[in-house]
């Protein structure tokens, strides 16, 4: 049997760390004064964490967490679903059979609450998309209905509104400041077994590699990350909102559980969106400098005399843009954005896609391998129909979502469509997805818009509807 003081090293080992257990040894080490044997003592031993090691007190982080977990909600979505059966044509046999017309799907998630007086919420995009009623359950046991006021599928960030009466909030960290190692803890509810925290530290940041998101710039996190802690918080060690948790990646699926590889929206990026949707009804509004680009493989890099195939190649600047206004050139090379390195075409489209309509971008470009600094706004591009001819009056159009860019389409998205206009009796409908026209292909809004320059005697569409291109329609 191991005399008592090496038990009570190790069992400190285990419950504190190394360091506690240091510092105990040396205590229980040290040389006693001579004094009489005590006798034997007939109190039974009591299993217990002590309150202090050494004199100190327990590191914990249960005061941090009873400030933050109240602001920490469980987010309940239900959405009405058309039944769809082969009986969709015959209500009668359908009402025969008892096959209801429609199911409500729940859904279950998290939320943060970043302004008590206004009763904001901030939560993903993927857990209230499509959902008919949103209500919250705060940490009290009250459950409120919220407010839906806006989202960015792009991004993953949703905005909604509860009733501001005794709330609590989380303040908003740097995130920009955050740096791989930092410890971090995420609170939510995952699979909707109630508010649970974990903790862990930050394993990168700036991650924009994952399949199917749309604009990406993660934190990275080994703290574990489930379903149901979408749009919960991850917080630093003084209870400071360092970014949205939004996906957890497993190979064999996120509901396989967690492996470490947890990833949330930075918080500096998530309010930046916050305050887009409320000042733009709802809505996000992104720009552009006005040019095309692709990836320098080696060949190419070695013709332009650059050192490595890192950055993104402007193959295409269009007249008038902001891209042009500024000096830059086809065969030019970004390398860095506003002090971010740019290392591919990909890089620099996801750059401009989480700035701010109107920013502005000061690039670092290798021009015939020489270096070269120039500063471009970006510009938001007009959306309406009607600018670009007279046959798309009542369209309007906006980019693809990021999402459907990732896995390889390209074009333009129809936003709305209007009442009785001719692209409608023509039969184009909102979330049509345009692949090309007789106008010419184009990659986005901006190449869209300028194949317009000459207006085409007969207009056609090349659509991708649902999954599923449907050949040619034309607007006459």
């Amino acid at each position: 049997m191991r005399p008592l003081p090496t038990l009570l090293i190790l069992a400190v080992t285990a419950a504190f760390g190394g360091f506690a257990a240091t510092a105990i040894r040396d205590a229980l080490t040290q040389p006693a004064a001579a004094e009489p044997a005590p006798a034997q003592a007939t109190v039974p031993m009591t299993a217990q964490l002590p309150a202090t090691v050494a004199g100190q007190p327990v590191p914990s982080l249960a005061p941090m967490l009873q400030r933050v977990m109240p602001a920490v909600v469980s987010v309940n979505t239900k959405q009405r679903v058309r039944v769809r059966t082969p009986f969709d044509n015959d209500p009668m046999f359908r009402r025969m059979l008892g096959i209801p017309e429609e199911r409500i799907n729940e859904s279950l998630g998290s939320g943060v609450i970043v302004d008590a007086q206004r009763g904001y919420v901030l939560t993903n995009h993927h857990v209230v998309e499509g959902a008919t009623e949103v209500s919250v359950m705060l940490a009290d046991g009250r459950t409120l209905q919220a407010e839906f006021l806006g989202s960015d599928p792009d991004t993953d960030v949703a905005l909604m509104r509860i009733p501001a009466q005794n709330l609590s909030a989380i303040p908003l960290a740097d995130s920009d400041a955050l740096r791989v190692g930092d410890f971090v803890v995420a609170i939510g509810n995952p699979f909707g077994v109630g508010q649970t925290v974990t903790s862990g530290i930050v394993s990168a940041v700036g991650r924009n590699n994952l399949p199917g998101a749309g604009f990406q710039n993660f934190i990275q996190t080994d703290a574990s990350i489930n379903p149901g802690n979408s749009g919960g918080a991850l917080v630093d060690l003084n209870g400071r909102l360092v970014g949205i948790n939004t996906a957890s990646f497993n190979p064999r699926g996120s509901m396989a559980g967690n492996i470490g590889l947890g990833f949330a929206i930075p918080s500096d990026l998530a309010s930046n969106i916050m305050q887009q949707l409320l000042a733009n009804d709802g809505q996000v509004r992104r720009g552009t400098i006005g040019a095309d680009t692709q990836d320098i493989d080696a060949r190419r890099a070695r013709a332009l005399g650059l050192d490595s195939s890192s950055g993104a190649l402007v193959t295409r600047v269009y007249p008038g843009s902001s891209a042009a206004n500024a000096g830059l050139r086809a065969n030019d090379v970004i390398v860095a954005a506003n002090g971010q390195r740019i290392a591919s075409a990909e890089d620099f489209r996801n750059f401009q896609g989480l700035q701010a309509a109107n920013a502005r971008l000061t690039l670092d470009v290798r021009r015939d391998g020489k270096p070269l600094q120039l500063t471009a706004g970006l510009q938001e591009l007009p959306r309406d129909g009607a600018s670009l001819d007279p046959r798309l009056a009542g369209v309007t159009f906006g980019e693809l979502p990021e999402t459907l860019r990732r896995q390889g389409a390209s074009g333009v998205q129809v936003s709305t469509v209007a009442n009785d206009s001719r692209a409608e009796r023509a039969g184009l409908r909102s979330g049509d997805v345009i692949l090309e026209a007789t106008t010419g292909r184009f990659n986005d809004l901006a190449s869209f818009r300028a194949s317009f320059r000459q207006p085409p005697q007969q207009l056609a569409f090349r659509i991708w509807r649902d999954g599923g291109r449907i050949g040619t329609l034309a607007i006459p």
